[in-house]
């Protein structure tokens, strides 16, 4: 799973949440064009995913597998991205 993916399982149950849908939308836009989304909207999209519940039925649609999948490319793309903070 790629990052364009995981934005569109986001996305495609976000309908009852137009700020998310809008910011999903936007950042799976972003993807397809080729660009990256920046480390901030990502951690926002999975963190208002899970505030509005959304993972019970992500899990239902696609599986577990799948839904873990989503998480780590996401996930995996932030911590690539966010800045190390200096101690």
């Amino acid at each position: 799973m790629d990052l364009t993916d995981a934005t569109r399982m986001i996305l495609a149950e976000s309908a009852a949440f137009p700020e998310l849908m809008r910011a999903t939308r936007d950042a799976h836009d972003t993807l397809v064009a080729g660009r990256r989304v920046h480390h901030t909207a990502l951690t926002w999209i999975l963190r208002e995913a899970s505030r509005k519940d959304l993972y019970g039925a992500l899990m239902r649609k696609h599986g577990t597998e799948a839904f873990e999948d989503m998480v780590t490319v996401l996930c995996r793309e932030i911590d690539r991205q966010a800045p190390v903070p200096t101690r």
